[in-house]
């Protein structure tokens, strides 16, 4: 079963980090009690992840209704509702090295790259908000203002995750730090919208071996592209499927979040649980060599 198949995977993971975790850990000179908890860390990652395969829009009836009644054969040694979410903070740093080191796929040499705002509130309550009022940050879409965070996303044309990054709202989609860190380890070709036109990111990315590709405004010059380039540009639209999938499917983003901490083990396991979906966006193509060389007009 999936279930199965998760753990295994996420307890190879914990056994291997745990001892690394623990090596680094700083010392305070104080003396504390280590007592066992009923829940192994590689239990509360997996019951995490599985909330993303489900069907339930609010954690507390999946944890309630369907783990404690349909998974107590797998998780014997249950806590309570209001214990778990405690517990669930403490895997918010596994989760993430699991996702960054185990659960990123490798490029083929066409890549695609965008971002997603993640709302922490309606726009009318900004002024309300309390959990993120500190940390989160207004921004602009195409569809508007918003008052959250962005998820940059790098994917293949088989939607695989290449790699991600996690900004506060008013974050330029070109800022140098985000490239850097979307773009490690890529080559090739890089397709992006109209928000990443820029010549100094253009030869920047050149130098590392990565070629931008992008649509051109409407008060630009027309330019000749590669057929190949051309088609990629018009299959762009994959990333919005993958986004989709990771919203309404893997329910990476809501509104109605009352910890920092647990809306970052939400984000990340959504992340996880989408890197296990068997079937996921596809582009399917086939380059033909004489096409690579064909010149067309924007």
């Amino acid at each position: 079963m999936k279930i199965v198949k998760i753990f295994c995977q996420v307890d190879d993971f914990w056994k291997q980090f745990q001892v690394l975790w623990e090596k680094s850990l700083i010392e305070e000179g104080i003396v504390k009690r280590h007592r066992t908890c009923r829940l192994s860390m590689s239990e509360i990652m997996t019951i995490v992840i599985m909330f993303h395969f489900s069907r339930y829009r609010c954690f507390k009836d999946y944890y309630e209704k369907l783990v404690m009644k349909g998974y107590r054969k797998y998780f014997p040694s249950l806590v309570s509702y209001n214990r778990f979410t405690e517990l669930m903070q403490s895997c918010a740093l596994p989760l993430a090295v699991f996702m960054t080191s185990q659960r990123l796929s490798t490029t083929q040499g066409i890549a695609f790259v965008d971002s997603t705002k993640l709302e922490v509130c309606e726009n009318p309550r900004i002024a309300q908000h309390i959990v993120f009022a500190d940390i989160a940050q207004r921004g602009k879409t195409s569809m508007g203002w918003f008052y959250g965070f962005k998820l940059h996303l790098v994917i293949n044309h088989v939607g695989e995750i290449l790699s991600f990054c996690i900004t506060t709202g008013n974050t330029d989609d070109r800022n140098p730090a985000v490239i850097d860190q979307l773009t490690k380890g890529l080559w090739g070709k890089l397709y992006g919208d109209k928000g990443y036109i820029s010549d100094p990111l253009r030869v920047k990315l050149r130098e590392k071996g990565i070629e931008l590709v992008t649509k051109i405004k409407s008060n630009m010059r027309n330019k000749l592209l590669p057929l190949l380039d051309k088609l990629m540009l018009r299959k762009r639209a994959l990333i919005e499927s993958v986004y989709d999938f990771l919203k309404n499917t893997c329910q990476i983003h809501h509104t109605r979040h009352r910890s920092k901490n647990n809306w970052f083990v939400n984000l990340i396991a959504g992340l996880v649980a989408y890197s296990f979906l068997p079937k996921k966006p596809t582009l399917k193509f086939t380059a033909a060599p004489e096409f690579e060389n064909a010149l067309l007009l924007i």
